[in-house]
């Protein structure tokens, strides 16, 4: 499945719910862009807009070893080192510095992206260039761990978007055979990776694009079984939903899922999966309570596709399941247009069923 990359940056925008700065990091791309270089360009004009503005900075804690006294001293440690007949100690103090964790990851995500085979040649010029104007800032060993230990706030939350970006390189670019040198791996040929992007795409996309349900989250689901035994019951699988979408009256579950193929073949002919299936219907029965909407409550699978789109319709009581796809082909005004169309349940066709 071949997806335009202007629609992958769209994808990952959503994804990251990071729209707002999709439109004030303005990245060219055409046909011809890889994604390697779409994700060079991304980190360049993120990082210019950063040294425009003035990188972040914040109070460091150090503990060194000092001729005479600064901050506070660690008198166990010095006495312990014999340093006061040198007249030295053991310090700890604190420093305003733009060597934060946030800044040192995107240095070292520069380098790392500097050293990845197959970068376009000017791309990498320009971010040699960007190192040079963030030499006071020190590399660091990058762990998906790191990410978390990043603060962001009011004044800093451009960061956000910026780290999710470093992110993303950080898992696409493997060491490679050559010493010091990167390979770039292509996540979206990682069918686990897509599945997760699509779905985070889906929820992210109905929470910003529409107004007609103010609740849109994944749901958990409790199985609606007798509790006889209470020690079998913690055996069982938990569910929740990818999306659930839901108003005072109405209340539309989505299951997302990414396949290269959206249907199956079955003796020639093209059949559902029976599994997304039975898992959708599973959440629809379980999901029941006392409140009316959970009984008129809507189904939807949900697939992307690029060669044909399916619109079927199903009823079970009073449930409306529905089959959908969306073309990721297509002009993004067109998959923004389907998706709201979507969740527009198609009631006189439901009524045909």
């Amino acid at each position: 499945m071949q997806i335009p990359i202007e629609n992958i940056y769209y994808l990952l925008c959503y994804a990251w719910n990071k729209l707002d700065e999709k439109e004030r990091v303005n990245v060219s791309i055409d046909d011809k862009t890889e994604l390697l270089d779409l994700f060079a360009k991304i980190l360049i004009n993120a990082s210019k807009m950063l040294l425009k503005r003035g990188i972040d900075k914040n109070y460091i804690d150090y503990t060194e070893e000092l001729a005479g006294v600064k901050g506070k001293v660690q008198i166990s440690q010095t006495l312990k080192s014999n340093l006061l007949f040198k007249q030295r100690t053991i310090c700890t103090f604190d420093d305003f510095s733009a060597n934060i964790i946030s800044n040192r990851i995107l240095v070292s995500t520069i380098y790392r992206l500097t050293r990845t085979k197959g970068l376009d040649k000017q791309l990498k010029n320009e971010l040699v260039s960007l190192q040079r104007m963030l030499s006071d800032i020190e590399q660091i060993e990058i762990t998906n761990s790191l990410f978390k230990q990043v603060k962001l706030n009011r004044n800093n939350r451009f960061y956000g978007f910026v780290m999710n970006v470093c992110q993303i390189i950080y898992e696409s670019t493997l060491p490679s055979e050559e010493q010091g040198k990167y390979k770039f791996s292509d996540f979206t040929r990682d069918d686990k990776k897509m599945n997760q992007l699509f779905e985070s795409f889906i929820r992210n996309f109905y929470k910003i694009e529409q107004q007609k349900y103010k609740t849109v989250k994944k749901e958990t689901i409790k199985w609606q079984f007798d509790n006889t035994d209470k020690d079998s019951y913690q055996y069982l699988p938990q569910m929740e939903t990818d999306i659930t979408l839901e108003n005072d009256e109405e209340k539309i579950i989505i299951d997302a899922k990414f396949y290269r193929e959206t249907m199956t073949l079955n003796y020639d002919k093209e059949r559902i999966k029976s599994a997304n299936l039975y898992q959708l219907f599973s959440y629809l029965l379980n999901q029941q309570d006392t409140n009316l909407k959970t009984h008129n409550a809507t189904g939807i699978l949900l697939y992307p596709t690029i060669e044909t789109d399916y619109n079927l319709n199903f009823k079970y009581n009073e449930h409306k399941i529905q089959i959908r796809t969306i073309n990721l082909n297509s002009n993004w005004r067109n998959i923004s247009s389907r998706l709201k169309e979507i969740i527009e349940v198609d009631k006189k066709a439901i009524a045909q069923v």
